[in-house]
Order: structure tokens, then C-alpha cells, then sequence
């Protein structure tokens, strides 16, 4: 068995005493554009009832027990309720990045369950999640490009590492598509948008070929970290800017 399926057989037999509803993968699993060993495993279950301090010891239990399989790093899981499920402001109990903490399930990851979520267990999300209108999907990106992404690119350090590259740059042009068509993408379309975008040429390549290419890659140097960080911080400033005056 593939390890991915693994886990999620694993995960999904742990969860199973706790009665879930549903539990649905959106993100790259639930897209298509699933690379096993480098996609994060998004998940949203569904529980009977909101999460107690019980539930989150026996959630917090099932997780660790995870941590033998090679991918359980990469497992997020939010945990909703009937009665919490239809409040996009409420904040749920996630496990993610190996620890327990609450955050909201963003119009994003919503519409995406609506869109193309993946059903492992239990009722589909259009039976469940209400629906993410377009103003409310269309104002959450302009917020989140605003008010996230544009004061941490001002950030220097953090552009040195590639999550920020990967993710700065992936999603600007998931949201620029989302503004412009009302539609969501995926993070390979999001590669092929970005020249289109006017992203630099070489900093678009390297995203690429870490994401997608075949084999070990040799560490980055330092003289290239620094140079891929100009350029994009150079890039993305002036185009969130330009993004957020479009459409707010």
C-alpha cells in the first residue's frame, strides 16, 4: 500500500471511535496535484459535536500515534461540528505542524471542499458546508493578500526560505485567478500563471523543479538564496499592490 494511503487508513480507523460525520481532503489531495512526500495532506472532519478538552487529548493521543508513518509530518486535520460548521469565523481545533491549535476554515478552503473535495469517509461536503458566495470568497483573498502577505514580504529573512517563495508566489497567482475568473486553481496552474503574471523567469524555474522535478537537487547556495529573494520580494510588492487597488 502506497504510503499515503497508509496513513489516511491509519488516521481514519484511529478516528473512527469518535464517530465522525465526514471527513474530507481538500488542497493538493483533494485537486489532483497530490505529490506524495512533498503535498501536505489537508483533511476537515467532521465531528458529531464540538470538541471538548476530552476530545482534544484523545485527538492529540491519535495524532502521535501517527508519528511512525513516514508521511504524518505532512497530515493537517481541522475538526468542525454540525453546530460550528456553518461559522466561517469560528475557530476550530486543528491539529497541524505536530501540535494542537484552533484557526478559522477559511472561504478558500471551503469553496474548495465545495469544488473539488475528495469524500474519505461519510457525506459530501455540499450536504453539510454551506456554500462560499463570491463576494465573501472574492474579499477574503484581497484581506488575506493585504493584510498577510503584503506587510511580510516587507520581511527580508523570511524570503530566504523556500516555503515563502513557494507559497508568496503560488498564492498571488491562485488569488489573482480567483479575482479575475472566480475560479479556483490549482499550484501546478499557479506555476504556469506566474509568467504569464510577469514573475521572474529563473525564480518561477527553481519553484518548479523543487515541486515537480525528478531526483535530489543540490543544496542552494547562499549567493542564490539572497538573489531569489530580491527578486521576488521585488516582484511581489509592487504586484500585491497592484492586485489589492484592482479589486477592493
Amino acid at each position: 500500500m502506497p504510503p499515503t494511503d497508509a496513513l489516511l487508513d491509519r488516521f481514519l480507523t484511529g478516528l473512527l471511535p469518535l464517530d465522525p460525520v465526514a471527513v474530507w481532503a481538500h488542497g493538493s489531495l483533494g485537486a489532483g496535484d497530490y505529490q506524495e512526500g512533498r503535498s501536505d495532506l489537508d483533511l476537515i472532519a467532521l465531528l458529531p459535536r464540538p470538541a471538548t478538552a476530552r476530545t482534544a487529548w484523545r485527538l492529540g493521543l491519535l495524532h502521535a500515534r501517527l508519528r511512525e508513518e513516514p508521511l504524518a509530518g505532512l497530515l493537517h486535520c481541522t475538526y468542525l461540528s454540525p453546530d460550528t460548521v456553518a461559522d466561517p469565523d469560528r475557530r476550530h481545533l486543528t491539529w497541524a505542524h505536530e501540535q494542537l491549535f484552533k484557526r478559522p476554515v477559511t472561504p478558500v478552503t471551503r469553496r474548495e471542499l465545495h469544488s473539488f473535495g475528495r469524500v474519505l469517509h461519510g457525506e459530501p461536503p455540499a450536504r453539510l458546508l454551506p456554500p462560499v458566495a463570491d463576494p465573501e470568497l472574492a474579499g477574503y483573498v484581497v484581506r488575506d493578500q493585504r493584510e498577510f502577505w503584503r506587510p511580510h514580504v516587507r520581511r527580508a529573512e523570511l524570503w530566504r526560505q523556500d516555503v515563502w517563495v513557494d507559497l508568496g508566489l503560488l498564492t498571488f497567482a491562485r488569488a489573482t485567478v480567483t479575482l479575475r475568473e472566480g475560479r479556483l486553481i490549482t499550484k501546478r496552474e499557479a506555476l504556469d500563471e506566474l509568467p504569464v503574471l510577469g514573475a521572474p523567469g529563473e525564480v518561477v524555474e527553481d519553484v518548479t523543479e523543487r515541486r515537480y522535478g525528478k531526483g535530489p537537487r543540490p543544496a542552494a547556495t547562499a549567493e542564490w538564496t539572497a538573489r531569489r529573494a530580491e527578486l521576488t520580494r521585488s516582484y511581489l510588492g509592487p504586484a500585491i499592490d497592484t492586485l489589492v487597488a484592482s479589486y477592493s
